[in-house]
C-alpha cells in the first residue's frame, strides 16, 4: 500500500461536483508522484442528496459518505475538512471545522464578505489549526517559475501587470440561473468566482495592493430557474423566470504598494474563450506572459538580450528546473489543470506535518476578499477606493 509507513491524514470533504471531482483527484494522485511525509485518506464525503453523495463516494474513492456535513466535524477518524461548497456556507462550515480542532482547506473566494472572511482567519488562528485556500492557478509550474524569475530580479523593477480571466459560458439567455448567478448563494458574478483568481496572481507575483477603481456589468437581466448538473453545464428545472441579481463582468485598475499599477478584466461573456486566464507583467528588464489555456508555457523577453535576438521566447515548463515539473514526465510531456491540485495538496499535507499553513492560506484569502470588496465599493461611489478603507484591521 502507498504509503503505509506514512502519518496519514484522513479527510473529509464536503460537496462532491465540479471541484469535489477535482479535489479528489488530486488527494488520490499525490502520493503517486510526491515523497510527502504524509498522504491523504478519503476519509468520507458529505452531501445532502444521499443518491447522489452515495454514487460519488464510489466514483472518486471515498471510504464513507454523509448527508449532513456536521457528521464529519463529529468523527473522530477525520482530520481535515475540505470545503468544496457554494459560496455562502464557507464561512459556517471552516469555523466549525476549525473550532471542532480539524485542519481546513477551503474553496475560493474565501467568503462572502470581508467580515466572513476575517472571521475565518480569527477561527483557524485561535483554534491553531493549518488552512489553506484553493487558488490552484498559482500551482502551475509555469507560474511557479515566473515568480522565481521575479524574485530574482530578472525583470527589474515591476511597472505594469494586466490580467484577463474570460470565459463566454454563460452567454446563452436561455442558460439557467443556477447558484453562481444568484447573490445569496455567490456573493458576487464574474468578480468573485474568476477575478478572485487573477487577483491571487497578481498579490502572488507583483504585491499588496493599494487602491482600485472599477465598474461591472450584468448583461443579461433574467434568466430560466435551474440547476448546475456537473462542471459548467446546467439544466432548467421549470418555465419561471428569475433575477439575475450578480455581475457577469467585472473591470477595474489597480495601484500597487510598490508602485506597479494593474489592468484587470473578469468576464463571462467573451465569446471563444473558454477559460482564458491569463497575465502579463512587464518591468525594466523584461516581461513575462502566460495562459492557462497553454498553462505548460511561459513567455519571458528580457532587455539584455543582444540585438537582433531580442523577442519573446517561449520556456515550455515541464523540466526538473521547473518547480513541481520534476516529479511528473519527462520535459515536454506536458501536465494539466488536475496537476495544479496535486502540487496545492502537497504544500498542504507537509503543511499539516510541519504544523504551518501553506500560501495561499487563509490570511491571502482574507487580503483577496478585501481588493474584491474595494472593487465593488469602487463601483457603488465611482471613484478610487484604498484597500484599507474596507479593512475592519
Amino acid at each position: 500500500m502507498v504509503g503505509v509507513n506514512k502519518r496519514q491524514v484522513r479527510v473529509g470533504m464536503i460537496g462532491y461536483k465540479f471541484m469535489g471531482k477535482a479535489h479528489s483527484n488530486g488527494y488520490r494522485n499525490l502520493p503517486y508522484f510526491f515523497d510527502t511525509p504524509a498522504v491523504p485518506v478519503l476519509q468520507a464525503i458529505a452531501g445532502r442528496d444521499e443518491q447522489g453523495v452515495k454514487a460519488a463516494a464510489e466514483t472518486m474513492g471515498w471510504a464513507s459518505y454523509e448527508t449532513d456535513w456536521r457528521r464529519l466535524l463529529e468523527r473522530d477518524d477525520i482530520d481535515v475538512i475540505d470545503i468544496v461548497t457554494p459560496n455562502n456556507v464557507h464561512a459556517e462550515m471552516a469555523i466549525a471545522a476549525a473550532e471542532a480542532g480539524k485542519h481546513v482547506l477551503c474553496e475560493k473566494p474565501l467568503a462572502m464578505t470581508v467580515e466572513q472572511a476575517k472571521r475565518m482567519v480569527d477561527a483557524v488562528k485561535k483554534a491553531g489549526v493549518v488552512h489553506m485556500i484553493c487558488h490552484n492557478y498559482r500551482f502551475a509550474p509555469a507560474v511557479q517559475f515566473a515568480k522565481k524569475l521575479i524574485e530574482e530580479g530578472r525583470l527589474g523593477k515591476i511597472y505594469h501587470i494586466r490580467a484577463q480571466y474570460l470565459q463566454d459560458w454563460i452567454m446563452d439567455p436561455k442558460f439557467p440561473l443556477v447558484w453562481r448567478l444568484r447573490k445569496e448563494v455567490t456573493g458576487s458574478g464574474a468578480h468573485g468566482d474568476i477575478a478572485a483568481h487573477i487577483l491571487d496572481l497578481a498579490r502572488f507575483l507583483v504585491g499588496e495592493f493599494s487602491e482600485v477603481v472599477g465598474m461591472m456589468e450584468t448583461f443579461i437581466k433574467e434568466r430560466p430557474l435551474g440547476e448546475m448538473t456537473g462542471g459548467l453545464n446546467a439544466s432548467a428545472n421549470s418555465g419561471k423566470m428569475g433575477q439575475v441579481d450578480v455581475d457577469d463582468c467585472s473591470a477595474f485598475l489597480a495601484r500597487f504598494e510598490n508602485g506597479a499599477v494593474g489592468v484587470f478584466e473578469a468576464t463571462r461573456f467573451a465569446a471563444g474563450n473558454r477559460n482564458g486566464n491569463r497575465f502579463e507583467i512587464n518591468g525594466e528588464k523584461g516581461s513575462i506572459r502566460w495562459d492557462l489555456e497553454n498553462m505548460n508555457n511561459l513567455q519571458v523577453y528580457l532587455t539584455d538580450d543582444e540585438p537582433g535576438l531580442q523577442g519573446f521566447r517561449t520556456i515550455n515548463c515541464t523540466e526538473e528546473h521547473h518547480p513541481y515539473a520534476g516529479a511528473y514526465w519527462p520535459a515536454g510531456h506536458i501536465i494539466g489543470y488536475e496537476h495544479t491540485f496535486i502540487n496545492l495538496m502537497k504544500e498542504f499535507m507537509e503543511g499539516i506535518v510541519n504544523g504551518t499553513s501553506p500560501a495561499p492560506n487563509f490570511e491571502d484569502g482574507y487580503r483577496n476578499q478585501l481588493v474584491l470588496a474595494s472593487v465593488e465599493k469602487s463601483v457603488e461611489t465611482g471613484s478610487w477606493v484604498k484597500i484599507s478603507e474596507v479593512d475592519p484591521s
